[in-house]
């Protein structure tokens, strides 16, 4: 088990039952005074027989207000004895349990007009909410009361005024109903009105002098500007392309992007993508690689190739499990200090490197003495910080190898400190992210360490997640055990992943277990009658309702990957029952597509890429020889987002297989409907298709 922030390190003077726990979330409240049980059954039995409402407080273990409620209240022996006179107390980890966690986020902020984590929300014990927040602090302040207050008036209106508190919670409830409820009836969209729509609403948003879209805080959100490239190609906009790639080099050279190690933070605090919120998340890292492997491809520019090889390298080195699963995050504090371990004081500097090395690497960093960064943590902050950006790139032959010699020392500094918390549980919807990013990767950058990476990855998954028998993924591994929970986001995002890495090596086996994913994500998930695909399976208990999520925001959402991916298998399969399921998911969201594209962008790849016809790469022969490895790289080194790569065995389309073999080679057919040009072992052939030459 790896250290955990704060109750790790406290005096063991209680134990709950949390403690029997694989969350390390949860393991980190073992030791609260406050008697906190786990979500399920035990939990509410208790809440109806001693009629008490229920206290639920979700977060994530890397959750920087999280931690700090926790020292001040959960840790607080006075408001444990609060709590636990008055309320039945639930933690949650809600990467574990996305649905909960919709539910209730919803909640709050419909009532309230904001949400965020630390998540706490008071319910009935039929799970009921009728009141809710985030963080409240343990004295009044800033107008917002504090949480000894926020308990005492809830219990108060439970005992004294019971009967208005249950009327509440069902008429809330039923809102919450009705805000989960679209209309079947929706005409699917035209396509290019919204395409261009969309595109024209996120270039609005632009910020042309810093990059990113919006104003602070920045969060990176991929799908935004992935979505902007294929809309550039489309509508032969080069703004958007400028946009993008602007974005790009600016969040590369912040200090979101963690210089010497590689890896993203979670976004900026400020508008330049200086001063990040240090956690950094597996997803992140995901659809990051995706984006700047997508603008290398755009751009021809090695710089974009460079951030996604140290991203995938940052993924290898501390977020992977000894056997080949990937770890869910780091956390922002260390020792108490949210980016202790990132920050650099120029006397440090001066102190590991020599006089050349110090001057070439603080003018290339910016490093002062008075520093960037103000650490707001008590007692005693840390002075004179330094967040490490790039804010000088003319480097000559003398000064680059200079360069690299300082970031190594400073590296190897900083790996004697003391590390931030590692999350350690394997989330199968954020490995299956990862493991598309890498087997792209592989193919895109010609790295053969990727592909072994990404092989030993989904090895792990389908060992340790994956009930072949049953055709069943669960979500979560940790510590030698699963969950029993299935989610559309774990089944989703796998079989992108999958797919992605069937695309990288047309390995039949993997297009195989691609087509046992995708068939039991319709059986467990697909609405028949309505379309779209519900976040959790029919038999999940203690759910106060079933949800299709449709917002593609820190993470894209199931039923865009689902809808995007179904889309391209049904193109490598010829599966029209999967295009069907796809286009009637996209048609029941279509008013999202029409009024707010800025909440799902990922579903507008989706749109994108079923409203045009895809170009098919299809290699036959012997994929032993080495020429397949160079072929693939052909097709996967031109920027067409309107194109599916195949071979001619496993469960591919019918035509594919009628295509001649030359068994001593491989060979590509470069197809289109049911038309194919001549077989070829021209790179440059296969690169002038895809483009359209």
């Amino acid at each position: 088990m790896t250290d955990l922030p704060s109750t790790a390190s406290a005096p063991a003077r209680h134990t709950n039952r949390l403690a029997q726990e694989k969350s390390p979330y949860l393991l980190q409240h073992a030791h609260n005074p406050v008697d906190w049980f786990p979500w399920g059954e035990a939990a509410f039995d208790k809440a109806r027989a001693e009629d008490k409402p229920i206290f639920l407080s979700i977060g994530y273990s890397t959750c920087h207000w999280c931690h700090v409620m926790e020292r001040e209240s959960f840790e607080n022996d006075a408001t444990a004895a609060v709590l636990n006179k008055n309320f039945i107390c639930i933690k949650l980890d809600r990467e574990e349990r996305p649905d909960v966690d919709k539910i209730y986020m919803t909640f709050v902020q419909s009532t309230s007009g904001g949400g965020g984590w630390p998540l706490n929300v008071f319910l009935t014990p039929e799970l009921k909410p009728f009141y809710g927040g985030t963080y409240w602090p343990p004295e009044a302040k800033y107008g917002r009361p504090s949480f000894s207050q926020v308990l005492q008036r809830v219990a108060e209106l439970w005992k004294t005024q019971r009967a208005d508190v249950l009327s509440s919670a069902a008429d809330l409830t039923a809102k919450l109903q009705s805000l989960a409820t679209y209309d079947a009836n929706n005409a699917f969209p035209a396509g290019e009105r919204e395409l261009h729509g969309a595109g024209q609403t996120f270039l609005h948003e632009y910020d042309s002098v810093h990059g990113g879209f919006g104003s602070a805080p920045k969060f990176p959100r991929p799908s935004q500007p992935l979505y902007l490239l294929r809309y550039g190609k489309r509508f032969g906009d080069t703004d958007a392309l400028k946009a993008v790639l602007h974005t790009c080099e600016a969040m590369a050279a912040g200090g979101m992007n963690d210089q010497l190690g590689g890896g993203f933070a979670r976004y900026s605090v400020d508008e330049r993508w200086l001063v990040p919120h240090f956690e950094k998340m597996l997803y992140d890292q995901a659809q990051l690689t995706q984006l700047y492997l997508d603008a290398y491809l755009v751009s021809g520019e090695a710089r974009h190739a460079e951030v996604a090889r140290a991203t995938i390298r940052y993924v290898a080195r501390d977020l992977k499990h000894p056997d080949g699963g990937f770890y869910s995050a780091e956390d922002a504090d260390s020792e108490g200090k949210e980016g202790k371990f990132y920050c650099w004081t120029r006397e440090e500097f001066q102190r590991l490197l020599t006089p050349e090395e110090f001057t070439l690497a603080a003018r290339y960093f910016g490093v002062t003495a008075k520093g960037n960064f103000v650490d707001h943590s008590d007692p005693h902050p840390l002075p004179d910080q330094n967040i490490l950006s790039i804010v000088d790139v003319k480097l000559n032959d003398v000064e680059r190898p200079l360069l690299e010699s300082a970031k190594a020392k400073l590296f190897a500094a900083r790996s004697k400190r003391v590390r931030p918390h590692l999350d350690d549980k394997v989330l199968a919807a954020w490995n299956g992210m990862m493991l598309g990013a890498v087997a792209r990767a592989a193919v895109v950058l010609g790295d053969a360490e990727f592909k072994d990476l990404a092989e030993r990855n989904l090895a792990f998954l389908k060992a340790k997640l994956w009930d072949a028998s049953t055709k069943t993924l669960y979500s979560r591994w940790r510590d030698g055990e699963r969950d029993q929970v299935q989610l559309l986001d774990a089944y989703a995002n796998l079989l992108a992943g999958v797919t992605d890495l069937y695309e990288a090596t047309v390995d039949p086996r993997h297009l195989q277990f691609a087509v046992e994913l995708a068939e039991s994500m319709m059986a467990r998930f697909y609405d028949t009658e309505a379309g779209g695909f519900w976040q959790t399976s029919a038999d999940t208990p203690h759910l106060l309702l079933r949800h299709k999520e449709d917002y593609d925001g820190a993470e894209p959402s199931g039923n865009s990957v689902a809808a995007l991916t179904l889309l391209r298998l049904a193109v490598i399969c010829e599966r029209k029952d999967w295009r069907t399921a796809a286009e009637k998911s996209i048609r029941l969201f279509a008013q999202r597509l029409h009024q707010f594209p800025q909440a799902v962008p990922h579903l507008l790849l989706a749109l994108d890429f079923g409203l045009q016809e895809p170009r098919r790469i299809v290699l036959v022969g012997d994929f032993s020889c080495g020429s397949t490895t160079t072929l693939l790289r052909a097709a996967h080194g031109v920027f067409q987002p309107h194109r599916v790569i195949l071979g001619n065995a496993g469960p591919v389309e019918p035509f594919a297989k009628t295509l001649p073999i030359n068994e001593e080679f491989t060979q590509v057919y470069c197809c289109s409907g049911t038309a194919c040009q001549p077989p070829t072992r021209d790179r440059d052939a296969v690169r002038a298709f895809l483009v359209g030459k």
